[in-house]
């Protein structure tokens, strides 16, 4: 089973570009053979696909309220989900993704991290996340602390 890196979020929208500039950084360089990055956008629910025989999952994705502005942060697939307000709409998200994954979800569960960041990412950011998703895929999930 594969790992994936899946950088969502909305690449015409400032503050919320976080993943999608991950995604373009991670694009160019040199993978493992089994972890494979996904351009989410605002996939929503279509991502759930990404996750059937998925050994783990790292999403990347702007964060508010988690950490500092500016800072970098690694939650557990169980700490994002637990987010989950209940209701489904447009602004549901992550959260209610992870929620509803054992429920839909015939294969074995996967590994979920979450590597956010706080606020406006500079180049730095983006290239110090790019690393950091690839270093917890690498270890088949995170342990939800703060790098």
């Amino acid at each position: 089973m594969d790992t994936h890196i899946i950088c969502i979020g909305n690449r015409l929208v400032a503050g919320d570009d976080f993943g999608p500039r991950v995604y373009d950084c991670l694009a160019g360089a040199s993978l493992p053979a089994d972890v494979h990055i996904v351009d989410g956008g605002l996939a929503g629910l279509d991502l759930l696909r990404h996750l059937e025989n998925c050994r783990c999952a790292v999403f990347v994705d702007a964060v508010d309220g988690f950490a500092g502005p500016g800072e970098l942060v690694v939650l557990s697939g169980d700490e994002v989900a637990r987010q989950s307000t209940g209701g489904f709409d447009h602004g549901a998200g992550l959260p209610y993704l992870l929620r509803v994954l054992p429920a839909v979800l015939e294969s074995q569960l996967p590994a979920v991290t979450l590597v956010g960041h706080e606020g406006h990412a500079d180049e730095q950011a983006v290239l110090i996340a790019a690393r950091l998703a690839l270093l917890v895929a690498g270890k088949g999930g995170g342990d939800g602390r703060r790098p």
